[in-house]
């Protein structure tokens, strides 16, 4: 069986972590390992992995593929999947690689299949796992179909880190789309509030809007508490739904968008460590926290749904206090 492992390079020239869980996933299916890299700079990408066991490094690079477009990154993998004959092609579930999965799949006459969160090799033949519903069901699957592009999520696999020195097989891929890119316009450090690598998760809940102990909102005090301990820890922000809504009603926590979202219909992130603040616990809300591997709540109520088994421990506690605290303990 060849796999190909098949990623983009990041704006520096390296692979990302999500990449390089990615070439876990590959690496972990055995058989004939290929890697196939574009970017601007495919060399220091490849030096870094060189040492996993791949039998060949195929490469696309240049300044059309520096950035994302949908017509030069579709171009590179075709011309990369088509070079290896690969049977398996294995890619990050990144927004540059998935916006050119299904597209590069169609290219190829190949089966597609996004999001998984499993890959292994099961009585010969390749089984994949990814969950359906809202993550409530899981499911497996197989294709008899060759190719097969599958994208994986960050957070299931060991990333792999084999530096050395690789020889890249440097291929061309023609070029046809109007898109130019003129520019990136970033928002500020402080700004980006959803941090998908950072190692812990703040999720705000409906109790920070709710009038206070003295029968008054502190929304102000609310928004200034959150964005201080974002600021102090760079963690990552989420919100239960009860509260998103709150803010779409014109609420003064305005920072808060549905992107925030996490639960049944918001997000499932992963991060190491997850703090809930003025949440009660439900269990749609809870589902969102399934890949959480560490839990802890902060709220007032000693009976909420944190309690019941849900958080592994439960500060019973004003959340406004306990935050103002940490922040003037953190500064």
């Amino acid at each position: 069986m060849n796999v190909l492992f098949l990623a983009h390079t990041e704006d520096s020239g390296s692979l990302g972590k999500a990449a390089c869980e990615a070439l876990g996933a590959a690496k972990g299916l055995g058989g004939d390992l290929t890697v196939g890299l574009y970017g601007a700079e495919v060399q220091a990408a490849a030096d870094s992995i060189a040492a996993c066991g791949a039998a060949k490094f195929y490469g696309v690079a240049g300044a059309d593929f520096a950035t994302a477009r949908y017509g030069s990154d579709a171009a590179a993998c075709e011309a990369i999947a088509k070079a290896a004959n690969a049977d398996v092609i294995v890619m990050p579930a990144t927004a540059r690689a998935s916006r050119v999965a299904a597209g590069v799949a169609q290219r190829l006459g190949a089966a597609v299949d996004t999001r998984l969160t499993g890959l292994e090799l099961a009585g010969g033949k390749v089984v994949a796992t990814r969950w359906f519903y809202r993550q409530r069901m899981v499911g497996r699957v197989e294709r008899d179909t060759k190719p097969w592009l599958v994208t994986v999520d960050t957070g299931c696999f060991e990333p792999v880190c084999a530096p050395g020195t690789a020889s890249v097989e440097l291929l061309s891929a023609t070029v046809s789309t109007r898109t130019q890119v003129t520019g990136i316009k970033s928002p500020a450090a402080d700004a980006q509030t959803i941090r998908p690598e950072a190692k812990m998760l703040l999720v705000a809940g409906a109790g920070w809007g709710k009038s206070q102990p003295d029968g008054m909102k502190h929304l102000d005090e609310a928004s200034s508490l959150i964005l201080g301990l974002l600021n102090a820890t760079q963690c990552s922000l989420g919100s239960s739904k009860s509260l998103v809504d709150q803010s779409g009603d014109g609420g003064a926590l305005p920072f808060l968008t549905h992107m925030h979202q996490v639960g049944q219909t918001g997000s499932t992130p992963r991060h190491q460590k997850g703090l809930a603040t003025c949440c009660h616990g439900e269990e749609p809300h809870v589902v969102g926290w399934r890949f959480i591997t560490e839990r802890r709540a902060v709220n007032l109520d000693a009976s909420c749904g944190w309690a019941q088994g849900k958080a592994d421990v439960l500060y019973v506690a004003d959340a406004f206090a306990v935050v103002h605290k940490v922040v003037e303990l953190l500064k």
